[in-house]
């Protein structure tokens, strides 16, 4: 477990008016393309109680970035879960949102969001998403609609930006830790599971989805920072591994089978950064 109980103080890691600006429609400034790049960023995390609060424990990892020491368990209480358990990014944005952080959602999840959504001129998502959810009778769809129409009233953005490197640095340079879902089967490289039980299964098996936090970004070597809740992960003993971004990125897109491929961004407001 690597969980160093360091302060970290929200001044350092976010201006807040440079962020806004820098992830609009996933574009970053001038300024934020000059700023030089952290290493990575100080984010720690607990392991994940069960196979199935990966998502719950990236969000508590967050927080405590941001100098939150709400308990983990408080956390998970009140995420909302699947049948089989797990959730939906949106949920956890949602979470956030109500706690007085900022959130946004890049979605590459075209079964829910017609790309022309986000179009210029946008139309209205809230209402399109009514609209569907009259029409489909998909869980896939209908499920995580309630989590997307919470998260707009409460003041959540969605965004349909192209996921590459620079998107990520983008983000990353103005210090912000990237929560994102993805396919657990591809970024391992591992074996199906059955839904049942969890248990490997390369024939009857169905591929897993995941929650991991990315921390750091090396340029030279074309590789991310992965912050992981999940041991034992097959890239060692630690919560923190360096795999290569192009592995991360196809694991978020793949991230689509299990209903997952977003990028979630939290963070506090202007005034709570300025203290």
């Amino acid at each position: 477990m690597h969980a160093s109980g360091q302060r970290v103080r929200v001044k350092t890691h976010l201006q807040a008016g440079r962020t806004v600006a820098a992830l609009k429609d996933g574009r970053v400034t001038e300024e934020d393309a000059a700023a030089a790049l952290p290493p990575h960023l100080p984010v720690t995390t607990l392991p994940q109680p069960d196979e199935t609060t990966c998502g719950p424990t990236c969000l508590h990892a967050i927080y405590r970035f941001f100098g939150d020491r709400e308990p983990l368990q408080a956390v998970i209480a009140r995420t909302w879960q699947l049948e089989h358990g797990g959730t939906y990014a949106v949920f956890l944005g949602c979470d956030a949102l109500r706690k007085g952080y900022r959130a946004r959602i890049y979605t590459y999840n075209i079964t829910v969001f017609d790309p022309t959504w986000f179009t210029w001129p946008r139309v209205d998502i809230a209402a399109r998403l009514v609209r569907q959810r009259e029409l489909k009778r998909d869980a896939r769809v209908r499920n995580p609609t309630e989590g997307y129409l919470e998260f707009l009233r409460l003041g959540g953005a969605l965004r349909l930006a192209s996921l590459s490197p620079r998107l990520l640095r983008g983000i990353l340079r103005c210090r912000l830790p990237i929560l994102t879902g993805l396919s657990a089967t591809y970024l391992y490289r591992s074996t199906r599971e059955r839904v049942e039980d969890g248990a490997p299964d390369d024939v009857g098996g169905h591929p897993a989805g995941h929650f991991v936090v990315i921390a750091g970004f090396d340029e030279a070597r074309r590789r991310v920072l992965v912050v992981d809740p999940y041991q034992p992960n097959p890239y060692g003993p630690s919560h923190e591994y360096w795999i290569g971004v192009d592995r991360v990125l196809a694991s978020v897109l793949l991230g689509i089978v299990t209903h997952d491929a977003n990028l979630l961004v939290v963070y506090p407001q202007p005034a709570k950064a300025a203290r």
